[in-house]
């Protein structure tokens, strides 16, 4: 269940029966079978970027988000037109919800000139700034000013929205962070940061990394309202993230929502370490009891939204997709040799009046 603080947070009764809270029984036949969709899809993507991976077709990090998707979907169906999002490098999961095509994840992460980020970001660095979408930030909790960047900008500009800015639990020990939960509160910014708290930020267990019970808790010492709830449950996650969202966006005042998940893999898949800081027991218990697809699935089935053979021909579907997402990486050709000085400076991409002077980049 979601836990509330009282003091600065609404304190509606929660149903146990998230389907039944308000802004879920809005939902229709096919947008609940979206949100399946969604996270079914999530998860065969990320399955099949592992394979990628483990064949040697992807350089770099890779950050899985499997075991996490219910958040990134619940949160991402409630966006309006000027709401925005942004995240850390776990990033996957949040494009593909906004609307990202498989194919230009996944060539992206061949390092393509197809991908959305021209080859040059990789994993950590999806973007699709037409979707109100700003990245995919390597840099830890190096998001969480920009967040607030977007918001105060939606602020100015006198328009109704909010940005979501994600983090892990890892990252809310970063002083850049608690600079900016000083500011949005002095300054009353729409932003709401989602504290994703899988358990384990790198690979040292909260109990270790982070002092107190709750990390939404340091949310007090900022005057800034907060909820803690479970992110297995994407109708949970609506439920509570609908409220902050909500009040980001009318009351022009920010919001701190810890959402406890879960990772099935490691902080990255080059972390082979994994097993050694959490037991094999641990991780199949959440599978058993708390694994987001069968959530859903077993809430769809219970209400009639979904049957069996509708559930396989999805999976089988989003399964299709990202094996063609390969192909179509693997297909597609190296950013040429110019692009190298590109997307460095807009100003050098966009100087038409030949206005700059001087040497730079690697011209002699």
């Amino acid at each position: 269940m979601a836990t509330t603080k009282k003091k600065s947070a609404p304190t509606t009764k929660k149903p146990q029966n998230f389907l039944d809270a308000p802004i879920n029984k809005k939902l229709s036949k096919e947008d609940k079978l979206k949100l399946y969709r969604m996270i079914v899809g999530i998860r065969r993507f990320e399955e099949r970027s592992l394979r990628a991976y483990n064949q040697g077709k992807i350089g770099g990090f890779l950050h899985l988000y499997i075991g996490q998707e219910a958040v990134a979907a619940g949160i991402v169906s409630l966006m309006e037109e000027n709401d925005h999002i942004i995240t850390a490098y776990r990033d996957h999961g949040h494009a593909l919800a906004v609307g990202m095509s498989m194919n230009e994840c996944m060539a992206e992460m061949y390092g393509k000139y197809t991908g959305c980020s021209k080859g040059k970001g990789g994993s950590m660095h999806f973007f699709a700034p037409d979707k109100n979408y700003w990245g995919g930030h390597g840099i830890v909790a190096g998001q969480t000013p920009l967040g607030a960047g977007l918001a105060f900008a939606l602020k100015y500009k006198g328009l109704k929205g909010c940005a979501m800015a994600f983090l892990g639990d890892g990252a809310v020990n970063q002083g850049s962070f608690m600079e900016t939960l000083n500011l949005v509160s002095l300054w009353n910014i729409p932003v709401v940061f989602v504290i994703e708290n899988n358990g384990y930020s790198m690979g040292t267990s909260l109990k270790r990394s982070s002092a107190g019970e709750n990390l939404a808790h340091r949310a007090d010492g900022f005057d800034i309202a907060w909820e803690v709830c479970d992110g297995h449950d994407v109708f949970e996650v609506r439920e509570v993230a609908n409220r902050a969202m909500k009040r980001a966006r009318e009351e022009m005042k920010p919001f701190l929502l810890e959402i406890r998940t879960y990772r099935y893999r490691g902080h990255s898949v080059a972390d082979a370490n994994h097993e050694k800081y959490r037991t094999k027991e641990e991780i199949e218990e959440y599978k058993r009891t708390k694994d987001p697809i069968n959530l859903i699935k077993s809430q769809l089935l219970a209400d009639g939204t979904l049957t069996e053979a509708l559930a396989k021909k999805i999976d089988q579907s989003k399964k299709d997709e990202a094996e063609a997402s390969t192909k179509f990486a693997e297909d597609s050709p190296y950013a040429p040799r110019e692009e190298i000085q590109t997307d460095v400076y807009w100003e050098v991409d966009n100087d038409a009046d030949n206005q700059l002077k001087g040497t730079y980049f690697f011209n002699d």
